[in-house]
């Protein structure tokens, strides 16, 4: 399944139990389609939903509503079914909104273009924690929920660990020579991985992120711009030659090519909420819908990778254009916390 969105998609996003996918695009547009093998992809919203390029989204709230960020430093609560505006957050950050990530049921974390992190909190309908962890563009976001930390990747070329319990910026890596462009746990988390604007995935071991503990170049030399974990033995890759394969970690190889976007550039993948779609957005403008199970087939599986990483460390759980995503960045910065107050 496939459509054209009509313009540049930046944040892509699929409803939790339903069979929706939102997409937002370069002009402030929010788009939800609903799908189905038989009639494909049909439009149920176009909104109106920023000033500016809308860059991120995600479904809060049991998939009741949607968030979105944006360069005009504006996060917006969307109703699902009737599109209209429940809350909007006009200075949410100081600068221009680069990602937006689930962490829990009722939280969010969000990273602008100047390394700034913030979590917010769907059910108090407050700000929780704020980090200055960053001297460049927040890419990703992970948590580490037995740790209750976050992991973020960005353009400044480190990866930082956020302590949510202690409101501190933990510990951050050494500088690597390329941007960070997306982060996932794996192996239990045990492993850190992240992708790079140099093709290379650098992985961290838990509890040692000062550097990385190994390198993957069988991706480079294009970009890595986005991955998604499959399980715990395997990574989706997108490249900005519009390739979409299946990567093994630990023993770190390219299992197979799976999906491509014809040579553009990939700015998000997803799961649908039953994982029989992967979803993926690209410079191509268009939203694909790909059969996993089909996509798949014969890749077989990574089990014996475990046994290959002799890395022993466990998990500290301590009672735990550069991708700019478009536009213009504003400096005046709101006071109010209470952004959920509506929802």
């Amino acid at each position: 399944m496939e459509t054209s969105l009509g313009n540049l998609p930046f944040g892509l996003d699929f409803h939790p139990s339903d069979q929706l996918v939102a997409a937002t695009l370069i002009t402030g547009d929010l788009h939800l389609y609903r799908y189905n093998a038989d009639a494909g992809l049909q439009k149920v919203l176009d909104v109106n939903a920023h000033k500016e390029s809308c860059r991120a989204v995600r479904f809060i709230n049991g998939g009741q509503a949607m968030l979105t960020g944006s360069a005009d430093c504006s996060i917006l609560a969307t109703d699902v079914e009737t599109g209209t505006t429940i809350a909007r957050l006009e200075n949410s950050h100081e600068e221009a909104i680069y990602c937006l990530v689930n962490l829990t049921e009722s939280t969010i974390a969000s990273g602008d273009d100047q390394g700034c992190i913030k979590v917010w909190d769907t059910r108090q309908r407050t700000l929780c924690n704020s980090f200055n962890a960053h001297e460049d563009f927040v890419s990703d976001i992970t948590f580490a929920s037995d740790a209750m930390k976050l992991l973020g990747a960005s353009g400044d070329g480190t990866l930082s660990v956020c302590n949510l319990r202690k409101n501190t910026v933990q510990t951050q890596s050494e500088f690597s020579e390329e941007e960070l462009t997306s982060v996932v746990m794996m192996k239990n988390g045990r492993k850190i991985v992240c992708g790079s604007q140099s093709g290379t995935l650098l992985l961290y071991s838990w509890g040692y992120f000062k550097d990385c503990s190994d390198r993957f170049i069988g991706l480079s030399p294009n970009s890595v711009d986005v991955l998604l974990k499959l399980d715990e033995e395997r990574v989706i890759t997108a490249t900005d030659n519009g390739i979409i394969s299946l990567v093994g970690i630990l023993p770190n190889r390219i299992i197979q090519p799976i999906a491509e976007h014809s040579e553009y550039p990939i700015e998000g993948l997803a799961f649908s909420h039953d994982r029989k779609y992967l979803g993926s957005i690209s410079h191509d403008l268009m939203l694909k819908l790909w059969d996993l199970d089909d996509v798949l087939q014969g890749s077989g599986n990574t089990t014996q990778a475990a046994e290959a990483d002799s890395d022993s460390d466990e998990m500290d759980v301590d009672n735990k254009v550069t991708r700019s995503k478009g536009a213009s960045k504003q400096n005046n910065v709101s006071s109010s916390n209470n952004f959920f107050a509506d929802l």
